[in-house]
C-alpha cells in the first residue's frame, strides 16, 4: 500500500497572500492555520503534502507557506483554474467564481496515485484528526466498494459566537457508517445550543450539541479521483445550463451520490476536539488565544518548523 498524502485545498485565498482574513498569522512566529494543520499531520505519519493553489499566488505562496515547510515535507504545487474543464467545455463568459471543491482535487489527479486526506486550508482540525486520518488510510483498501472515512466534529465545537455558519450536518447508521450529508446554510447560537433556520430567522430547528457535522475533513482511496473525473460532465452539462455563473462541483455532493448508488461507504469518525476557524473577524481573537492556549500546554512548540 502505499504512503497516504496529504491534500490542502487553499485556491480560494487571495491574489495576495495573507489578504484573506482565514490567512493572517495566528500567533507571533507568523505561522496561519494551515502551518497547524500539515505540522499535525507531518506528526501522524504523512510525509507529503500537495497544495492546491492558484497560479496567481504561486509565487507568494512558495516564498511564504513552501519554504518554511519543504526542508520537512515533500511538497508539491498543483493548480485550480477555472479553464481546466473537459474537452468540449468552456467557462461562460464573465464567470470568476472557482467550480468547486470537487473541481479542486480533480485538479491533482496527474500528480496523486495513493491514498490521501483532503481539509480546507483555513479550518484548524487538531492532532487527533490528522492521526485518524492516517490510521485509517494505511489500513483500508477498496474492495467491491470503494472505503472513505470522514472526520466529523460535534456541531456545539464547531460554531461561532460572533454569526451565523454553514455546516454539512450528516446522518449516521448505528455502525458509524454515513447516511446523508445535508447543508444547513444558516446556523448559529440560540441559548445554550445549536439551530438553523430554513426561512431567514422565522423559525429555528435546534441542533443537539453531539450532532456530527462535516468540515471538510476526509480520507480517500485513489480510485476517488477517477470517479470525480467520470461525474464531471454530467455536473458541467446540468450546470452551466441551470446557473453557469454559480454552479459548484462539490466534494460532498459525489461522495452522497456514491452512497446513493451503494458504491461506497464512509466510515465516520467523531473527533471531540474543538475546530477553529476565522468565519468573522471577531473569531481571530479566540483563535489565538487557543493556539497560545495549546502551546502553553506543549501541544505545540512555539515555531513549528525549526
Amino acid at each position: 500500500m502505499k504512503e497516504p498524502v496529504l491534500i490542502v485545498m487553499a485556491a480560494g485565498m487571495g491574489s495576495r497572500y495573507g489578504g484573506l482574513k482565514q490567512m493572517d498569522p495566528v500567533d507571533e512566529q507568523g505561522h496561519a492555520i494551515l502551518d497547524f494543520s500539515v505540522y499535525d499531520a507531518k506528526r501522524a505519519g504523512f510525509k507529503k503534502v500537495v497544495f492546491i493553489i492558484k497560479h496567481a499566488i504561486e509565487k507568494d505562496f512558495r516564498e511564504i507557506v513552501g519554504k518554511r515547510i519543504e526542508p520537512f515535507m515533500e511538497v508539491e504545487y498543483v493548480f485550480q483554474e477555472l479553464d481546466k474543464l473537459p474537452e468540449g467545455y468552456q467557462v461562460p463568459e464573465g464567470r470568476e467564481k472557482p467550480f468547486g471543491t470537487g473541481h479542486a482535487l480533480l485538479c491533482c489527479k496527474d500528480v496523486v496515485d495513493s491514498p490521501f486526506a483532503v481539509i480546507n486550508a483555513d479550518d484548524y482540525y487538531g492532532p487527533k484528526a490528522f492521526q485518524m486520518l492516517y490510521d485509517y488510510l494505511t489500513t483500508h483498501e477498496d474492495d467491491d466498494l470503494y472505503r472513505y472515512v470522514m472526520i466529523a466534529f460535534h456541531i456545539e465545537k464547531t460554531i461561532t459566537e460572533n454569526g451565523h455558519v454553514s455546516r454539512g450536518v450528516c446522518q449516521v447508521d448505528k455502525n458509524h457508517y454515513l447516511k446523508e450529508i445535508t447543508e444547513r446554510t444558516r446556523i448559529e447560537k440560540r441559548g445554550a445550543e445549536a439551530a438553523f433556520t430554513l426561512d431567514d430567522g422565522a423559525t429555528w430547528t435546534p441542533v443537539p450539541d453531539k450532532t456530527p457535522v462535516s468540515m471538510n475533513c476526509w480520507g480517500f482511496t485513489p480510485g476517488f479521483l477517477k470517479v470525480l473525473e467520470d461525474k464531471f460532465p454530467a455536473f458541467l452539462d446540468k450546470g452551466l445550463k441551470e446557473n453557469p455563473m454559480k454552479c459548484e462541483y462539490f466534494l460532498p455532493s459525489v461522495v452522497e451520490e456514491l452512497l446513493k448508488e451503494k458504491r461506497a461507504t464512509v466510515e465516520v469518525m467523531e473527533s471531540a476536539e474543538k475546530w477553529y476557524g476565522v468565519t468573522y473577524k471577531e473569531d481571530k481573537k479566540s483563535v489565538m488565544d487557543a493556539i497560545s492556549e495549546m502551546k502553553q500546554q506543549g501541544v505545540y512548540p512555539e515555531d513549528l518548523w525549526k
